[in-house]
This record gives structure tokens, sequence and C-alpha cells, in this order.
């Protein structure tokens, strides 16, 4: 087995065990975010706020802080180690995510909380659900001109590719997004996404900022939901297809190629 396959498994083993330490030198963070978005504004936020994080509290005692945003009240765990934990509430969304978790299991529990407490405190229905979105997001460090990074890795010896002279035009937007449907009714959906944040000051100077090249995983459940035993039932549907697409396409095909090109 060649060297790079051997670092392919490997990593992939590492990663879909889901224990951050496994592929702390792969990533700079990993994080496991859900987002509810609602096709209607929710009812007095500021005031059903208070009631719903003191719930969440009594369970993850962790959450220790406030932090009010514009048009955002949200809520967030003390950084430990690069790990924390937040839950954010918007008009029309409930927004909720894990860094670097442990566990995967431990971001899963605190999205699945939510699903479970927003009809008794938000007062959440299904027919209010636009969409359940489960994303799984990586991060790596690459201070150089991430455009040519993914370009390379991602791109090389394509015909897209040929379209530009890297050597004499520099890389100013290379950020791919694909989406597809894992259903016939075409409701269920997956998006990858790959971020770059190399601006055109920075390609002119070759003097580049420490920023990462992001890679979001998306798996999407559209609404409007039948009852409110779908909440759970959808989140259990997304966590399966986020973790095989992860496993078998994104991790071997794209943050692995992502992070051998780093330095390069």
């Amino acid at each position: 087995m060649a060297k790079r396959d051997v670092l392919k498994v490997s990593t992939i083993v590492g990663i879909i065990s889901f224990v951050s330490s496994s592929f702390s030198n792969l990533c700079s963070d990993f994080y496991v975010n859900q987002k509810i978005s609602l096709c209607v504004d929710l009812p007095k936020v500021k005031e059903t706020a208070s009631d719903l994080f003191d719930r969440i509290r009594k369970e993850l005692p962790e959450f220790d802080r406030l932090r009010p945003f514009e048009n955002e009240l949200a809520m967030e765990s003390s950084e430990v180690d690069g790990r924390y934990q937040w839950v954010g509430l918007r008009p029309r969304s409930i927004g909720s995510g894990s860094v670097n978790p442990v566990q995967i299991e431990d971001a899963y529990h605190l999205h699945r909380l939510l699903l479970e407490l927003m009809p008794y405190y938000l007062s959440v229905t299904p027919l209010n659900i636009e969409y359940i979105e489960l994303v799984f997001g990586f991060d790596l460090p690459a201070r150089e001109n991430r455009n040519e990074v993914v370009m390379r890795s991602l791109m090389g010896n394509t015909p897209f590719a040929s379209l530009v002279d890297i050597e004499g035009e520099p890389l100013l937007d290379v950020q791919p997004r694909l989406g597809f449907a894992l259903n016939e009714s075409c409701d269920l959906q997956a998006f990858i996404e790959v971020k770059t944040r190399t601006s055109a000051a920075e390609a002119a100077s070759q003097f580049y900022q420490d920023e990462p090249i992001s890679v979001f995983l998306t798996v999407r459940r559209n609404g409007p939901l039948n009852n409110e035993e779908e909440f759970i039932n959808t989140f259990g549907t997304l966590a399966g297809h986020i973790e095989h697409i992860a496993e078998h396409r994104v991790i071997p095909d794209v943050v692995v190629p992502l992070h051998q090109a780093i330095g390069i």
C-alpha cells in the first residue's frame, strides 16, 4: 500500500471515530452545527429564550454565558482546550454548534435536545419548518494562496484548471460548491463547499493572513414536516447520511488532498 493510501485510511478511521485528538494534525478545528430554519418569525424570542436557556443549562451546566448579537441571542459554554458549544436564536432560525467535540455524541446530544424542547419553549410546529440541516465543518490552516491550494489539489489536470496560468495570473477565487439530492423527491439534499478566504490584496502582496481553508458538508431536509415525531427522526436521517458521506467521500476526496497540498 502506498504511503498516501496509508495516510488516507488512517485519517478516515481517526476522523470517523470523532475523537478530536485523532485528527488534530489534519484540521485546526472540527465542528458539528445544526440549523433549523423557520417559515415565520419566532414569537417573543427574548421573552422565551430565558426559559429555554435555563432548561438547557439544567442538562448541560457547562453553558455559562449569554452573548447578545445583532438580531440574535446566544448562549455559550466556556472554551476549554479549543472546545465549546453554543446555541443561537434568531427570529427565523434556531442554531446550535459544537466545536472540537471529544465525541460526536456530545454534539448530537445538544442538537437533539433543541429539537425536543423547541415545540414547548418556542412554539415551533412541524408546519413552521423551512428546513433542518446538519453541518460538518473542517478548518485546515494555510498561510499561502488558499485558492491555489484548492486548484492544485482538487482541480489539477482538469479542463477547468487549464483556464488560468497560475504562475502569471494569481488566483483570486476558487471556491467549489456541489449540491445533490439524496432521494427521488429531492427534499433530502447534500452540499459540499470549500471556502478559501484569500483576498486580492493578499494575492498581490503574497503576504497571507493566517486563515484556514474550510470544508463544509451539509445535509438538509426541507420542510414542512408532518408531526413532532419527525423532528428527532429527521435528525437521525441527517446524521446517518452525513457520517456516510464524510467517511466515504468528503474526507478521502476533499479534506485529505487539501491537507496534503498545503505547504507544497
